[in-house]
């Protein structure tokens, strides 16, 4: 019998594994996009590929990280409570600890409480979310201008 964890924790790795490859694909095609011509919308269009291919792999760190914390979480054993990602709060507060949540926006690992609160942990580095927000926004507003560009420079056809 599989327990959810498990499944949670191979599609997290799986997840990782495909962002790392969708970041690979947008950056080869970025880097073809730029040897050719040198138009405006090509150059806004290599950029929204290049940026966008850096906010995927950003966004595969975190969930890998993600997926690292629930591995920890699960692993059973001698000392494995409260679970390990939670123990970075001190004895006090993870002994309160009743078990853990997961959140994919933004990405986290949280502990919840018997008190009925929860805490974020330090499990996804604090960049991971501000920083594929901010390039895939970026890569957002490229690919915009890379098709409204393209529209105004291309003659209409009769």
């Amino acid at each position: 019998m599989i327990k959810n964890d498990t499944v949670l924790f191979l599609g997290l790795l799986l997840a990782a594994l495909g962002g790392a490859v969708i970041a690979t694909v947008l950056t080869v095609r970025g880097f073809r996009a730029m040897v050719r011509k040198s138009e405006r919308s090509d150059r806004l269009r290599t950029a929204a590929l290049l940026v966008g291919a850096g906010a995927v792999a950003l966004y595969a760190w975190g969930l890998l990280n993600l997926g690292y914390a629930v591995m920890q979480a699960e692993d059973g054993g001698a000392g494995s409570a409260p679970v390990g990602p939670c123990r970075e709060a001190g004895p006090q507060v993870a002994s309160l600890v009743v078990g853990y949540d997961v959140s994919f926006l933004p990405l986290r690992f949280e502990c919840r409480l018997s008190g009925g609160g929860t805490y974020v942990t330090s499990s996804v580095p604090g960049y991971v979310t501000p920083g594929t927000v901010g390039l895939g926004l970026v890569a957002a507003t490229c690919g915009v201008l890379a098709t409204t560009t393209a529209r105004r420079v291309r003659p209409p056809v009769a």
